[in-house]
């Protein structure tokens, strides 16, 4: 062809703009844009953009001799690729952290048993983000057809991207720093909404559990053994045949019961849906989609099918609005049912049989989508079929449950798909490496728009040792998503499978998350407003520190918590570097400064944890799940520093009233001087009242018993322990072992 189709986005929301003043200058060369801040200068022969900033210092520029460049059918533009700059993002990726020197390819894909430089996977995010000498720059390219990024793979001076099909739309974001450039990504593509609260708990999942009494006696033994958990998923096999949409009576007879039973003990229960809809006549689902006309068809009108779980199955066409609409319906039943969120997977779409019309296990590139007249190809949107299954879903369990925040976790996606879902790494191994791979995996998501993301601990596929599944549960318990799962035929994955010793490292580190959720769903709060991450690189949050550009062992969990897991076999010690600044060690309270590296002892129970110096971290008693009480007291560790912060958001865990205001805000800080240290709590903002409770602090580092506590005035009785003051209303204690100063008092609000 010579011209390209109608222009369409499924990633952006955003499309109007507040103006900019610009100057605009046209000689015979070029047309130069500047605005306060930029200057584009596009060169007409051969085509080509550089932008710079008002100093005149180059910050992207199309490579001289190149720029860009269409065939007809395919695009590609290249870019000058400075020695000294470091390429991130790119969605998910099966490598280091930093890109440079790599290729990548974008076409969503069933990456079953991936390994290290696996390409592609299972989703596709076009978005690269640039970091030079502290400055940084983002190029979203909105294609969603099969795309690929060259990182100086086969040039090293010059990096390029293009796609097979489409246009070359792409858009440029500048920071100056990393932070501001995610902003305005997602500002163009949406941010996550919050989620559910019970969806930051702990969750346990199995290909499959099965039959009812086996998830009954899952749901019971967590609650006999008193480790934390929120949600027990169906994979799978608790569909009869596979049809999506059903439920098996021969191995759940009593489906509802148990999942009322289930709810009355506080779990939630997820469960699996893929696209695949059996091509069977009689079979509800398929019967309605036909009438509908919702499934994929061939050029010659027929059908599409492919090979899936159950079968012949059709498939639905979720770029038609109606249809997306009939499949959001479709959840009715289950939903009536109780069942609260829901798993899509297979969703690249999938398929078995490999066939002459069949490329990398998926729909015929030449099926049709579309509608109003309008057909589009495969191959056109491939990339954006997950996304939009979860967007069906998510809309449809909107409407179902009006008012309620949906939770749905999606395998395939795109930008943008962050909007209605969550998602894991897909099909991972029990091995070393996989522990090693999923943290650049989930920190390059988080800078490509996606928050809510996380591994299969323990590894999907094989069999984990004890150790390797407690270095790899002590890490994804400081994962957005915390989700363990397992393959058919593998051995339990349960926290108690691993005999008494390690069963009482897993419950540790589990409660941990749950003691720590106040924090983590302020950090979650934060990644809706701004695009954030919520499990940050390092240098994310140091921009200037080179050392940190590479780093890929360790994270920052919001800003103020350093992680640093355990990655090798038989390793009882880390090296951790701290950059510049205060920290304090999370589980002894000793202050170091940095920047330095330091080795730090990990024996099997424990992995180094850093807190941030002047952070002030809201924390809570250990509940079994998350609205098993109200938090009380509100726990506040403070690590004093020149300057101290830190905040506290709340709400009701499940509704969407925050977005109308039903939130609770609230902001603390300290202040030091040789003589004393003042912890101010501001007002809360917002118009949410959490229950009545007490305020719990620990100010750490203390060295000496102080000789008076006040709190607005009034000075406090000193008890002799922690035990005693945990029983009063108010009060203080000195631990002199930990250098610590409790003090509690009733929250005033």
């Amino acid at each position: 062809g010579t011209a390209f189709g109608p222009d369409e986005s499924w990633a952006i929301v955003k499309t109007e703009w507040p103006a900019v003043p610009m100057e605009i200058v046209e000689d015979r060369a070029s047309v130069q844009l500047s605005t306060s801040k930029l200057i584009v200068e596009i060169r007409k022969s051969p085509c080509s953009v550089v932008i710079g900033d008002r100093r005149g210092e180059i910050i992207v520029a199309d490579a001289p001799g190149k720029g860009m460049s269409w065939n007809g059918r395919e695009v590609r533009v290249w870019k000058v690729m400075p020695p000294d700059e470091y390429y991130y993002g790119l969605g998910e990726r099966a490598g280091p952290l930093e890109h440079r020197g790599r290729a990548y390819v974008n076409w969503n894909t069933d990456a079953s048993r991936y390994q290290r430089g696996s390409d592609p996977l299972y989703q596709s995010i076009p978005f690269l983000l640039a970091l030079r000498q502290g400055r940084s720059y983002g190029i979203f390219f909105d294609n969603p057809s099969r795309s690929s990024f060259d990182l100086g793979n086969t040039q090293r001076d010059q990096y390029s991207f293009g796609a097979e099909e489409g246009e070359l739309n792409y858009y440029v974001f500048y920071g100056p720093d990393p932070k501001s450039v995610l902003e305005r990504y997602t500002e163009l593509v949406g941010r996550m909404p919050l989620p559910p609260l019970w969806a930051l708990g702990y969750q346990q999942s199995r290909w499959s559990y099965e039959p009812e009494r086996r998830v009954r006696e899952i749901a019971h033994t967590f609650r006999q053994r008193q480790i934390p958990c929120d949600v027990i998923y169906l994979d799978i096999d608790y569909m009869d045949g596979f049809r999506a949409f059903t439920v098996d009576a021969r191995k759940f007879p009593n489906f509802r019961q148990m999942i009322a039973d289930l709810v009355r003990i506080g779990f939630k229960v997820v469960a699996i849906i893929d696209p695949g809809i059996k091509q069977e006549p009689g079979y509800w689902v398929y019967d309605e989609g036909l009438k509908g006309g919702h499934f994929v068809t061939l050029p010659d009108g027929s059908l599409y099918t492919g090979v899936v779980w159950p079968g012949v199955c059709v498939f639905p066409d979720f770029t038609r609005e109606e249809t997306r609409r009939w499949w959001g319906g479709l959840y009715k039943e289950l939903v009536e049912a109780g069942v609260r969120g829901f798993w899509n997977d297979m969703n690249e779409p999938a398929v078995f049989v490999e066939t002459d019309r069949l490329v990398d296990r998926t729909m015929a590139l030449d099926a049709l989508h579309g509608e109003r007249g309008r057909q589009i190809e495969h191959r056109r949107v491939h990339n954006v079929y997950g996304m939009l299954m979860a967007r069906a879903t998510f809309e449809g369990l909107r409407r179902l449950r009006p008012g309620e925040r949906p939770f749905v976790l999606t395998r395939a996606s795109y930008a943008g798909g962050h909007r209605y879902a969550a998602t894991w790494t897909g099909d991972n191994t029990s091995n070393w490496e996989h522990l090693q791979l999923w943290i650049p995996m989930v920190l390059n998501l988080g800078l490509s728009g996606q928050p809510f993301a996380g591994p299969d601990i323990g590894g999907f596929g094989g069999n984990p040792s004890a150790e390797l599944y407690t270095r790899f549960l002590q890490a994804g318990v400081f994962s957005p998503f915390c989700r363990v799962h397992s393959e058919k035929g593998s051995r339990d994955r349960e926290p108690w499978a691993f005999g008494p010793e390690y069963e009482a490292i897993h419950r540790r580190f589990i409660e941990l998350r749950y003691e720590l959720l106040p924090y983590l769903y302020t950090v979650f709060e934060e990644a809706t407003r701004t695009g954030w991450p919520v499990m940050r690189p390092m240098f994310l949050e140091y921009p200037t520190d080179r050392r940190t550009y590479r780093m890929d062992t360790q994270f920052l969990l919001g800003r103020d918590l350093l992680v640093a897991p355990v990655l090798e076999e038989g390793a009882r010690s880390v090296e951790v570097y701290l950059p510049e600044g205060e920290w304090f060690d999370f589980w002894t309270g000793e202050r170091v400064t940095g920047p330095r590296h330091l080795r730090v002892e990990a024996p099997l129970d424990r992995i180094p944890l850093f807190v941030r110096g002047g952070a002030i971290l809201p924390m809570r008693p250990v509940v079994q799940y998350v609205d098993e009480a109200p938090i009380n007291p509100l726990v506040l560790h403070v690590f004093p520093s020149r300057e101290c912060a830190g905040a506290l958001y709340e709400d009701d865990g499940v509704s969407e009233a925050y977005q109308r205001g039903q939130y609770a805000r609230t902001r603390f800080g300290c202040r030091m001087s040789a003589e004393e240290i003042a912890v101010e709590i501001g007002q809360r903002e917002g118009s949410y009242v959490p229950p009545p409770r007490a305020y719990l602090l620990g100010v750490h580092a203390i060295e000496r018993e102080p000789t008076r506590v006040a709190r607005a005035g009034e000075e406090l009785v000193r008890v002799r322990s922690f035990a005693e003051l945990s029983h009063l209303p108010k009060g203080w204690s000195y631990d002199p072992v930990r250098r610590l100063v409790w003090v509690k008092f009733p929250d005033e609000g």
